[in-house]
């Protein structure tokens, strides 16, 4: 049984052995079996759902290739295994998606890229993929070969997607794996050239598994099971709605699962949400259809999609919840709820 263990960190100096990471045993197989054997390919891409492993997997396998010592497992202790975990080895580079605002590059997980979410998505742009080719083509400055990793490779623009192919075909003296959430958003060149690592979805069990090994604790009101449920079989999911229900006002959640009683009730609780960010509405919105899609409220998941069209085409927040909320409690009222 396959034993959950908590992230890696710069201090301890230490990082999750593959076999560690909950439910992916394949993929652990797969990897270790080619560092053991000395049959690194040039080109991998992990396919499978979001927080489910992957990153945490291409962490490991970073710090596996990069290790100064020759037992093919991270030894935890040399320069290059310090400099990974610190973010800061010269041999890997790491891509994600960014915005492009006024010329510049923002990463998705920037500050500044909240008030760019509702414009387009993030991509990874040709100037990205441009910059790993001379990354690639260049000598390894301490390992013996270097490591790229390119998160999110499904928002590949095309131009970006084409470049990478040529890259692809002659990474030099480099290693690439691509993240991508299945194998229908590559493009089929790009598959085509590396060798797959599948990651599934946990079970129930083994999502019990993780959260009770992370120390989340059940929170008030809501039972374990509807946060599993609204994780989809990934504890990286079920950790990010830990976090956004720890930070939401007991009460406003309470009196957003049940119906707006009436049509003052239903105002005030939408200028309670619009009072939060964006990100935290767009979350709180699929928190609520989970909510309801248990409750066979079909009315509710529909006014809910109606909020999130809205939002994310500038509507302004708080009059998106004012009308959808007091449409609901007009239904609720006709109802006798």
């Amino acid at each position: 049984m396959l034993q959950p263990t908590a992230p890696e960190t710069v201090e301890g100096v230490k990082v999750l052995p593959p076999h560690h990471i909950v439910g992916q045993e394949l993929a652990a197989q797969l990897l270790a079996a080619a560092l053991e054997k000395g049959r690194v390919t040039s080109s991998y891409c992990f396919l499978g759902p979001e927080g489910v492993g992957r990153r945490l997997m291409a962490r490991w396998f970073a710090q596996a290739l990069l290790c100064e010592s020759n037992t093919r497992i991270p030894c935890g202790q040399c320069l290059g295994c310090h400099w990974l975990l610190a973010g800061t080895h010269p041999d890997l580079h790491w891509v994600s998606p960014t915005y492009l605002h006024q010329g510049r590059l923002i990463p998705a997980d920037a500050p500044e890229a909240q008030a760019l979410q509702r414009r387009s998505p993030p991509q990874i742009r040709l100037e990205q993929v441009q910059e790993v080719s001379r990354f690639c083509a260049r000598r390894p400055m301490r390992a013996r070969r270097s490591l790229v990793v390119l998160e999110g490779a499904e928002t590949l623009a095309e131009s970006a997607a084409n470049a990478l192919l040529k890259t692809l075909e002659e990474p030099g003296p480099a290693h690439i794996v691509l993240i991508a959430p299945q194998a229908a958003s590559l493009l089929p060149t790009l598959l085509s050239r590396c060798q797959t690592v599948p990651f599934r979805r946990l079970s129930s069990a083994e999502m019990e598994q993780v959260l009770a090994a992370l120390g989340c604790p059940e929170l008030p009101g809501i039972p374990r099971s509807e946060l599993i449920a609204l994780a989809q079989g990934s504890p990286g999911r079920a950790l990010a709605a830990h976090q956004h229900l720890q930070s939401l006002p007991p009460s406003l959640l309470q009196d957003l699962r049940r119906w707006p009683p009436s049509l003052r009730e239903a105002l005030e609780l939408a200028r309670a949400v619009a009072a939060l960010d964006l990100p935290a509405q767009l979350w709180l919105i699929d928190y609520l259809q989970q909510h309801f899609w248990a409750q066979g409220s079909r009315q509710a998941i529909w006014q809910l999609e109606q909020i999130r069209r809205q939002l994310l085409h500038f509507v302004q927040p708080r009059l998106a919840w004012e009308v959808n909320l007091a449409s609901l409690s007009r239904t609720a009222v006709a109802k006798g709820d």
